[in-house]
C-alpha cells in the first residue's frame, strides 16, 4: 500500500495583480495556480481545500470561532517508511463545555445543550 506524507498551507486570500487581469476572480485564479505551481515544482500533488474552524482568542478574555480556508497536498513516501517530516496530530477530545462557553463543536452562534448538571449550575 502506498504511503502519504501531507502538507496543509493557508490559501491565498486575495489575488495578485498581473497584466492582462482585470476581474478579482482572474486575479485570484493566478495567485492560486502561483502557490500549486510552486508546491508542484518541490513534488506535491494538489490534494483538496478545506474550510475548517479554529478558536482564537479575542480581547483578553473571549474567544470566538473562525474559519480558515486551507489547501492540502500530498506526496508519496519514497520507500514505504515513515514519513520523515509528520507533525504528531491527535484528536480533538469532546469534552463537555462550561456553561456560558461555546464548544468548537457546536454550530456557529449557538451554545451547546447543556447537560443535568450544567443546568442546574445556570
Amino acid at each position: 500500500m502506498q504511503s502519504y506524507e501531507y502538507n496543509v498551507i493557508p490559501a491565498p486570500s486575495r489575488g495578485e495583480k498581473e497584466r492582462g487581469l482585470k476581474t478579482g476572480a482572474e486575479r485570484f485564479a493566478h495567485a492560486l495556480t502561483q502557490v500549486m505551481n510552486e508546491m508542484a515544482r518541490d513534488g506535491w500533488e494538489y490534494w483538496r481545500a478545506d474550510t475548517l474552524p479554529a478558536e482564537e482568542r479575542t480581547g483578553l478574555t473571549s474567544k470566538t470561532t473562525v474559519f480558515h480556508n486551507l489547501l492540502v497536498f500530498r506526496r508519496p513516501v519514497q520507500g514505504g517508511g515513515a514519513p520523515q517530516a509528520i507533525a504528531a496530530i491527535s484528536a480533538p477530545t469532546q469534552e463537555q463545555p462550561r456553561s456560558g462557553h461555546l464548544s468548537a463543536f457546536a454550530p456557529e452562534g449557538r451554545a451547546p445543550r447543556l447537560g443535568p448538571a450544567e443546568e442546574a449550575e445556570a
